[in-house]
């Protein structure tokens, strides 16, 4: 982490934690209010089909405002559709940070074997101007601080008794767009992941 943080601060860039996270049907548990004497149970299908996968960076620049940024794909089951997201969303993630900023990016994140594919391999060499790239170290999701934005949206549609996927993606599309709009939130994850930017 020390090397990613010297680097940006080399550089005047931003540093940039990616992370990605999944949602079914079936809710996580939240707490809830509820009768005394009498837990509140909510019945939802759990099964059918379809997942929300998304993929997120937190943004950081001592001076600015804190950013995050975004990436949510459905997926129904359907014949030929891609499971998750691919190569390609994590890329056009990473040039629509980049486009935002106005800047060099710092770009922090584990080891998923969709990271190290040749194509993004590939296009980090191409971009090497503006585009540093750091891997975590392997099971260490406490320095990620776009783990805390999971646990936000996690809270916020726990419980959540949905209809359909699509009712999932649009709590999880509402939560990630209020964040956006919360930088000190986004500053408060960077703290509990025990992290510190200095100029």
């Amino acid at each position: 982490m020390a090397a990613g943080k010297s680097t940006a601060a080399g550089h005047g860039a931003w540093i940039v934690f990616e992370d990605e996270a999944g949602q079914s049907m079936t809710p996580p548990r939240a707490r809830s209010w509820g009768r005394r004497g009498s837990t509140p149970v909510v019945r939802v299908r759990g099964r059918g089909s379809g997942r929300v996968s998304m993929a997120g960076m937190t943004c950081y620049k001592p001076g600015e405002r804190s950013r995050m940024f975004y990436a949510v794909r459905e997926y129904r089951g359907s014949k030929n559709e891609p499971k998750g997201l691919g190569w390609k969303d994590y890329r056009d993630l990473v040039i629509r940070a980049h486009t935002q900023l106005g800047g060099p990016i710092v770009l922090v994140w584990d080891n998923l074997r969709m990271h190290l594919v040749a194509p993004l391999r590939k296009f980090f060499g191409a971009n090497s101007s503006w585009l540093t790239v750091f891997q975590l170290p392997t099971y260490a999701p406490d320095l990620n601080p776009q783990e805390g934005i999971w646990s936000l949206v996690k809270r916020d549609i726990g419980n959540l008794a949905a209809a359909d996927l699509s009712q999932v993606t649009r709590a999880v599309k509402r939560k990630l767009k209020m964040l956006q709009y919360r930088p000190e939130v986004i500053d408060g994850c960077l703290a509990d992941a025990a992290l510190t930017l200095s100029t």
